[in-house]
């Protein structure tokens, strides 16, 4: 093979990369949008059931960015890393390892509006792939401030 066929095929695998013919662009992500309705739970419902005293709690886990984790999340909930990345995934999985497949899951994140999170769909789908039954999405329509904090809804800051 000659040098100008290897660079030849080497530029063409380099532009079907950047064109996403080759492994997932960052934008292709799963929708939001692909979570069945009835997973999902408004944010004033989730925050009546927080403030439940007698109902157990479930496990709340943020899927999305530890920054935004920081500046406000919901109390009691767990930071589980963003889902749009194999580590988030990762620890995610390592999370619920030990759980009952039945166990109460919600998960949040809110990094962005609903029909551009990287995030959820991929957490859901990795929890549902586990074979977990009863998980739950809040569903953040705007971003976690906005329809969350700003809200009136419980919130803790800090890890």
């Amino acid at each position: 093979m000659s040098t100008r066929t290897s660079a030849v095929g080497a530029l063409l695998f380099i532009l079907a990369i950047l064109i996403g013919a080759v492994g997932p662009a960052p934008a292709d992500h799963k929708p939001a949008a692909s979570i069945p309705t009835a997973a999902l739970i408004q944010p004033a419902d989730f925050a009546v059931t927080l403030n439940a005293s007698a109902a157990p709690k479930p496990l709340i886990l943020q899927v999305g960015f530890r920054k935004a984790y920081l500046q406000a999340h919901i109390p009691g909930s767990e930071y589980a890393g963003p889902a749009s990345e194999e580590d988030g995934v990762k620890v995610l999985r390592e999370r619920v390892a030990k759980l009952s497949k039945d166990s109460a899951i919600v998960i949040y994140c809110g990094c962005c509006p609903w029909s551009k999170c990287p995030n959820i769909a991929a957490a859901y789908d990795a929890l549902q792939d586990l074979g977990f039954k009863n998980v739950k999405v809040v569903y953040i329509a705007d971003d976690f401030g906005t329809n969350w904090v700003d809200q009136g809804f419980p919130t803790a800051k800090g890890s």
